[in-house]
């Protein structure tokens, strides 16, 4: 097996959306790493196994841990990359960590599933680290490690609250769910039902949602709903379209409901999800 190794940075963030990782070997770095999946489905082999995941999953590889990525899909996927050395946190408390935020690098389960709120609040920690890193206003190396500390203290209280969290190993049972992962990826701006999707796939309604919230943390409509206002959130900041017109061509039939769903996910109604973003970058 070809492996390879980086040298990895102080500290470093980026979110991208790609059709296949930039590092397609098994590698591994002396550094830490936290690997977000914001949208799409992805197979990640870490320590020798593999874990399937879906949109909001988050990873955490410990430091020459040997890891690599795969988009069996082909599809479009997005993604949060965070890597750092503990060194970048040495100075932010005089005498040390006041908590071992570094433990869950050590536990041996780099896989976390996250509700859509814990979602939101990671997708609002990783856009500040960002906008800080990119843009470099005054104050920004302190204000990174307090983000940071931020979210690796999140992780650690995540963990310490379900230590013994189902991961997602690729099985037999989970690649079926995972075909429909990557149908719904695919076709989100359709009517989707619990329904048709049984249908499709052969596939009995009562086992569908079964299998599929044992395998995604979520059940049917919630991600749907996950899927279709993360690419609303997209076109919201970066476009100018109105609401309406991006609420239908996401998937939702009616204003009202969307605008019910994007609170629900982001605490933000779709307008003032828009204004905060243009005010942020």
């Amino acid at each position: 097996m070809e492996t390879d190794f980086y040298e990895a940075s102080m500290f470093y963030i980026d979110r991208e959306r790609k059709l296949q990782s930039s590092m397609p070997a098994h590698h591994y770095h002396d550094g830490y790493e936290i690997f977000y999946l914001v949208s799409g489905d992805i197979c990640y082999f870490i320590d020798g196994k593999a874990y399937q995941a879906v949109s909001g999953a988050l990873f955490i590889i410990n430091m020459n841990e040997i890891h690599k990525l795969v988009n069996s899909s082909g599809a479009t996927f997005e993604r949060v990359t965070l890597e750092f050395k503990k060194e970048f946190l040495e100075d932010l408390f005089a005498g040390g960590l006041p908590v071992d935020v570094m433990s869950g690098f050590r536990q041996g389960r780099p896989f976390i599933k996250l509700s859509a709120l814990e979602q939101s609040f990671a997708e609002r920690l990783f856009e500040q680290m960002i906008h800080e890193f990119v843009n470099r206003p005054e104050g920004y190396e302190p204000n990174l490690k307090t983000l940071l500390f931020q979210l690796l203290l999140f992780i650690h209280r995540k963990m310490g609250a379900a230590p013994a969290a189902e991961q997602t190993v690729v099985n037999s049972i989970h690649k079926k769910t995972f075909e429909i992962v990557d149908y719904i990826n695919r076709h989100y701006d359709q009517k989707l039902t619990i329904e048709r999707i049984s249908r499709r796939f052969y596939i009995s309604p009562s086992y569908f949602c079964k299998t599929f919230r044992k395998s995604t943390g979520f059940t049917f409509t919630e991600y749907v709903n996950n899927v279709r206002i993360k690419e609303a959130k997209v076109q919201l900041a970066e476009g100018s379209d109105k609401v309406a017109e991006i609420a239908e061509r996401v998937g939702f039939e009616s204003l009202t409901h969307f605008g019910r769903i994007f609170k629900e996910f982001t605490g933000l109604s779709p307008l003032k999800y828009r204004q905060q973003s243009n005010k942020r970058f």
